[in-house]
């Protein structure tokens, strides 16, 4: 998005803090450390130990839990007694990893157990009461339930009227009166302060199994603790900071084959794994299965012995997180897109924007990461009916369910907590909406700028930045929640040359230069569409070890600058951002297509509604060197959308036409792929598939069975995934068939003018 707008952030600098000398001598290294720790209230020897090392750190008894005892009792029983347990968890990865550590200890002990993750689509968060019911019915003694369970009041009594008792383990906000559990452990019924207070669901697993194992074996549990953690953006505080870091230093003797297995496809190196890892790699992988899936695999994933299955499971984990990456990056450039052709939407106070496509499982994603642009709460609605169903993301400034709260009478459900909650409401009611919730959120925060703050713990010089000064902050990680990294600063730069990164060039390297003529190399993710200083400027950052060319380095990454006054100065950039080959107007493509697959045989072959041998659909679009685009794409946000998901340094284009853009093939194509459907998948079909596979925008596939129902050839319905399920009917055509059929002409016209453009328009080299 050119000249985006994102928010200028007011800069606030760390006041001094008291440093006692014996602190600073034991901590030693550079003095930002010990001003950190001393920031923090840790001044003394002691405290500093404990927070640096968690061989120093005492932790809390689990049986200061509420009701743990009663929880240890009743387990020892039911495995004693062989009773049936069914452990139900949740489809994020806090819950995935706490259904995995209870189910896999409690396998250890004996215990005769099973387990079941809700889906995110059919089922959703918390206890789904048919669900239960099945469940019941099969043979259940005991439910424990992890990462949920403590507003199930109707579901907890329901099993009670079936004589099976319940376990709770949760950690969400208490309701107002608590369910009539045999034994309900959350660590919000503790005191304010209390060393457990910010434990996750996992963290409250992880307790439960060491106060029924004495202490026994816990810590082989502890890297799925670490996983929960960090993927739940929990405070690192007390216990939890505690089980985080021995929790990575378990990740990193890489003992669990399916962390293994997903290590193994992610290309990291668990000697040298860190939370970082967690948060942008394996975390996303796992999430990718209750996003678009059915989440149980993840619990299979993390609890097999088996390393052939652990690579089958990794490798669906795989392929599912490059089709979110996917249906993320259109998404955001679908969002971006709108924002570009009405910049009104910024003047309200929360960004509100709707479209038919998206993916209800991946617009929370995107919604963060507009949050993140441009500093204002973000809502996405995902619309493919007439129920849009959205998530919104906040700023701290702004409690985004409170702020729904005053926008209620627009919505059908709503629920979350301060900084993320999800929503739905009538899809011709958007616009209302937006204007309530902008009325909300200006009376919440006042009509001054929501500016973001950035807390400055330090000014450095550019000579000052090394790679020893790097891994002596690197003492303070894990960093996260309640433990941020240090942002660091560095006055009176300017910028001496930048060029794109990340093969599309989507990313910014950039080198600045000091009044001293030295020069130091920043990265800037995502800031190739960002405004770039043109004078004088001052530098905020975060410091990391990294590994450039090979070699170790201390990486520079660009947070924020804040302009001084200075004429401005022509920079040095790269000219190109891809090594192109454009072969769009070759005379003879299916011969030019193998002489480029035999040029560069490990490239990625883009093509849909064409039989090439190896080539993928848009969906199963991964990172790659070179792409090789054999047949033109159908819309602007699906070509940005590959770009970003592939990342390429070459593209290699060809400009193959599918012939299915007549309203009378394509409806074929369209009624072929449903029967398949019908015949050989019980009648389900996302959306974004049959587009993928008819090499189309999803609006028109969404068209165009509404066409097939209005022929009288077709009924579905349109699951909260977006999912349809689907069955054939022999009717009477009705009377929206005309208009729909003269809609889905408009939408394959748009189409065939894109491919047109598309073939013609000059590509960035």
């Amino acid at each position: 998005m050119t000249g985006q707008r994102r928010p200028r952030r007011e800069w606030r600098e760390a006041a001094p803090a008291a440093v006692p000398a014996s602190l600073a001598e034991f901590v030693g290294g550079h003095d930002l450390v010990a001003q950190y720790l001393a920031r923090k209230g840790i001044t003394s020897i002691a405290g500093a130990q404990r927070f640096l090392s968690p061989r120093k750190y005492s932790p809390a008894s689990p049986e200061e839990l509420p009701d743990i005892e009663r929880a240890v009792e009743r387990l020892g029983r039911a495995i004693r007694d062989r009773e049936r347990i069914l452990v139900w968890g949740d489809f994020d990865v806090d819950g995935q990893t706490s259904t995995a550590l209870l189910y896999s200890a409690l396998n250890r002990r004996g215990a005769r157990v099973s387990y079941h993750v809700p889906n995110r689509f059919s089922e959703g968060h918390g206890i789904h009461p048919p669900t239960l019911k099945r469940k019941l019915d099969d043979g259940v003694d005991l439910l424990l339930t992890c990462d949920t369970g403590v507003s199930a009041h109707d579901a907890i009594n329901y099993a009670a009227s079936r004589a099976v008792d319940t376990i709770v383990t949760d950690h969400h906000t208490l309701p107002e009166t608590l369910p009539d559990a045999v034994a309900l452990i959350n660590p919000r019924r503790l005191p304010a302060g209390h060393p457990l207070l910010e434990l996750p669901g996992v963290g409250v697993a992880y307790k439960l199994i060491e106060a029924l194992n004495g202490g026994d074996d816990a810590d082989r549990l502890l890297d799925l603790a670490a996983l929960g953690i960090v993927a739940d953006v929990m405070a690192q505080v007390d216990d939890t900071r505690y089980l985080l870091q021995r929790g990575l230093e378990r990740l990193r003797e890489n003992q669990r084959l399916g962390l293994k297995a997903i290590l193994e496809r992610a290309g990291i190196a668990a000697a040298e794994l860190n939370e970082s890892d967690i948060g942008f790699a394996i975390a996303p992988r796992l999430n990718a299965l209750g996003r678009l899936d059915d989440a149980n695999a993840a619990v299979e994933l993390l609890t097999t012995d088996d390393w052939g299955r652990a690579r089958i499971l990794a490798n669906l984990l795989e392929g599912l997180n490059q089709r979110r990456k996917f249906l993320s990056n259109q998404v955001y450039e679908s969002a971006i897109a709108q924002i570009e052709a009405a910049p009104w939407l910024l003047d309200y106070a929360a960004l509100v924007l709707s479209h038919d496509d998206w993916h209800s499982g991946v617009i929370g994603i995107v919604a963060g990461r507009l949050v993140e642009e441009f500093g204002i709460p973000v809502v996405l609605i995902a619309t493919p009916d007439e129920t849009g169903r959205g998530s919104a993301r906040s700023v701290a400034s702004v409690d985004i369910t409170a702020a729904l709260r005053r926008a209620a009478s627009h919505l059908g459900r709503y629920g979350g907590h301060s900084m993320a909650a999800g929503l739905s409401l009538p899809a011709e009611r958007v616009f209302q909406f937006r204007r309530a919730l902008s009325r909300a959120v200006r009376e919440s925060a006042g009509d001054a700028p929501m500016t973001p703050m950035l807390a400055i713990d330090g000014y450095l010089a550019l000579a000052d930045i090394s790679l020893g000064l790097t891994a002596d902050i690197e003492r303070l990680a894990p960093f996260g929640n309640g433990n941020p990294p240090l942002t660091l600063a560095t006055r009176n730069l300017k910028l001496a040359s930048r060029r794109g990164l990340g093969r599309r060039g989507e990313h910014l390297q950039v080198e600045v230069e000091d009044e001293q003529g030295r020069r130091q190399r920043v990265i800037w993710w995502r800031g190739a569409s960002a405004d770039l200083p043109r004078g004088r400027f001052d530098l905020a950052y975060t410091l990391r070890t990294s590994v450039y060319k090979g070699e170790r380095e201390a990486l520079v990454e660009w947070l924020d600058y804040r302009p001084l006054s200075g004429a401005p100065i022509e920079l040095e950039r790269e000219a190109s951002t891809y090594e192109l080959v454009d072969k769009r107007q070759s005379a003879e493509p299916y011969a030019d297509l193998a002489k480029a697959r035999s040029r560069f045989p490990g490239a990625l072959v883009w093509a849909e509604m064409e039989e090439i041998d190896g080539a993928v659909d848009r969906l199963a679009l991964r990172m790659s060197e070179t792409l090789i685009v054999a047949t033109v794409p159908p819309a602007a946000e699906v070509w940005a959308a590959a770009l970003a998901t592939v990342n390429p340094e070459r593209l290699v284009l060809f400009g193959l036409r599918p012939d299915a853009e007549t309203t009378r093939v394509f409806l074929a194509r369209l009624a072929a792929l449903v029967k398949y459907a019908v015949n050989q998948r019980d009648g389900a079909a996302g959306l974004e598939a049959l587009a993928a596979a008819l090499g189309e925008r999803e609006r028109s596939v969404q068209v165009g069975l509404q066409v097939l129902r209005a022929l009288g050839k077709l009924n579905y319905q349109v699951h909260a995934s977006g999912e349809y399920r689907m069955r054939l009917a022999d009717a009477a055509p009705n009377d929206q068939l005309a208009a729909l059929q003269n809609r889905l002409r408009l939408l394959l016209q748009e189409t065939r003018a894109y491919r047109n453009y598309w073939l013609t328009m000059k590509i960035q080299e």
